[in-house]
Order: structure tokens, then C-alpha cells, then sequence
């Protein structure tokens, strides 16, 4: 019987992920899905759907999320609320700069191939403290937060570069490198190989970028990471 039982794990191993059946709702349905829901959390109007003793039933038996947010772990930005979503809607993987790394990479690979949602969103934010501290990477910073730091540097150069050169004012220079941030690692996803790029190739998924204003409530989706 143990033999039996590991042969048939084995064979449920070998399964392809991209068998596991679609979400119906497509990559541009999710993206004006998610506009109308933030417009509603914006305007005062939310709706709260899916939230029902019925819906905490349903989800039980298990979950279809139509889109995966990849957004930053602070507690001013959750997802759920800002587009007024319920149970099951959204899949979400959070850590501080939406830095991403091998665990996040297979959560949302996860996802993609094995839950069927076919929109990416990574999500930043406006004023984000992880962003800022690698934006002063010169000062040290305590135990692993330097793994942040790390992480998102690239786009604080970059963006360094452009204030030298006069392109980007000094004050914006945090929320400019939130939006490179954001650029930059929409790039990464999208070459992520083997199931995240191979999806983009056959154009299965969107990969995109947005930016939630503290100040206002509102999410901009970034017109550069809407094209393929």
C-alpha cells in the first residue's frame, strides 16, 4: 500500500502546473475590476462583497483569485480594502519594498500555474520606508533590514543619477525611486524564468505596475507597465 500511495504522489508530481484550469476573468477584466473597486474605496462607496457567512463556506473548499498583488508589508496599504475586494479574490504576497525573493517568487508562481489568476500587480506606495532607507544607503541599518536596502538600490541609483543630472527634483527623489522600484522589479517578474516568463511569452498573464497614494487612497496603475 506504501508503495501504491508513493507512485501516486510521484504522478501528482509530475503533472504539469499550467494543467490546473484558468481563471475566466482575463488579465484586462482584473485590471479595470481592481480601478472600479479602489474608485468605490476612494469615493466612500464601498460594498464589502464576499464577505458573507456563505462566502467563508464557499472558500473552504478552496480558492480562485483572479489576481496576485505583490505589495509592501506596511499596515497602511491593505489590499483587500484599498480595491474593496473579498475572500478569495485576491492572492497577496507582502514583504516591506515588495522585495521579492526565492519564497516570494514561488508564492506567485504558485499563483499563476497551480490557482489560474492571471494578473500581476506589483504594488507600491507613496513615501514607502524601505525605499527611503535605501535611498540614504550610506547610513548602516540594523540586522536584516540591510536585505532590503540591498534589494532596492539599484533603483535608488538610478534614480540618484537622475537628481544629479537635474531630472528629478531632491524632494521627490523617495517617490521617484518608489515608482522605479516598481518598474524595475515588473521587468524581473516578467523574466522570471521558467513558468512566470513562459506565461508572458504565450500571453496567458499581465505582468503590471501601480502605485497606491498614501495621501489620497487612490492606485495608479503606471501607463509604461500596462504594454506587453
Amino acid at each position: 500500500m506504501k508503495k501504491i500511495l508513493f507512485i501516486l504522489s510521484l504522478i501528482l508530481l509530475a503533472l504539469p502546473l499550467s494543467a490546473q484550469t484558468r481563471n475566466p476573468i482575463t488579465p484586462d477584466q482584473a485590471i479595470e475590476r481592481l480601478k472600479a473597486g479602489n474608485k468605490r474605496f476612494v469615493e466612500g462607496k464601498t460594498i464589502h462583497p464576499r464577505q458573507s457567512p456563505e462566502r467563508i463556506r464557499e472558500v473552504a473548499k478552496g480558492q480562485k483569485p483572479y489576481a496576485i498583488i505583490v505589495g509592501c508589508a506596511d499596515s497602511r496599504v491593505p489590499n483587500e480594502i484599498i480595491f474593496d475586494e473579498g475572500l478569495g479574490d485576491l492572492f497577496i504576497v507582502r514583504t516591506a519594498g515588495q522585495v521579492s525573493a526565492a519564497a516570494s517568487f514561488g508564492s506567485i508562481e504558485f499563483a499563476q500555474a497551480v490557482l489560474g489568476a492571471n494578473l500581476v500587480v506589483v504594488l507600491g506606495h507613496t513615501e514607502c520606508g524601505a525605499v527611503g532607507a535605501s535611498c540614504n544607503y550610506q547610513n548602516a541599518v540594523p540586522g536584516h533590514i540591510i536585505a532590503l536596502v540591498n534589494a532596492i538600490k539599484p533603483a535608488a541609483l538610478r534614480v540618484e543619477a537622475q537628481v544629479k543630472a537635474g531630472k528629478v527634483k531632491q524632494e521627490e527623489f523617495v517617490n521617484a525611486t518608489v515608482r522605479e522600484n516598481v518598474r524595475m522589479q515588473v521587468e524581473q517578474l516578467r523574466n522570471l524564468e521558467p513558468i512566470l516568463a513562459d506565461a508572458v511569452r504565450k500571453g496567458e498573464i499581465k505582468i503590471v505596475g501601480a502605485i497606491y497614494h498614501l495621501a489620497t487612497g487612490v492606485v495608479e496603475f503606471l501607463p509604461e507597465t500596462l504594454k506587453p
